[in-house]
């Protein structure tokens, strides 16, 4: 069993090209920050606070090592670009309309 995780684990940076204890290092090290930023997110939306720095958060520690490849690896799967596109997309939409709602707030007051 623990040969074919060491397998498994070595495979991961050959494919991509890049080394793969620094790749399964950054997948496997992002997940507790992973689960942390969704326990931030739920406790966030259940308070009715805004969960945009929550998602970003979880999004960016879910393709933490992806990102890693896409600096120094090669053959990155369309999916991680696909990805980080909505993730971008995402936050910039939100950012967008948590503005025009504050400054509607703030001209209401006027």
């Amino acid at each position: 069993m623990l040969a074919s995780f060491n397998d498994w684990f070595l495979g991961l940076g050959a494919q991509y090209g890049v080394n793969p204890y620094i790749f399964g290092a950054i997948y496997i090290g992002a997940i507790p920050f992973f689960l942390a930023s969704i326990g931030w997110l739920v406790k966030r939306a259940r308070a009715g606070r805004s969960t945009v720095a929550p998602t970003m958060l979880a999004g960016f520690f879910f393709v933490s090592a992806y990102l890693y490849l896409a600096v120094f690896g090669q053959d990155i799967p369309l999916w991680v670009w696909m990805f980080l596109a909505a993730l971008i997309a995402y936050g910039a939409w939100s950012t967008i309309r948590d503005t025009r709602r504050k400054i509607a707030a703030k001209t209401d007051e006027d």
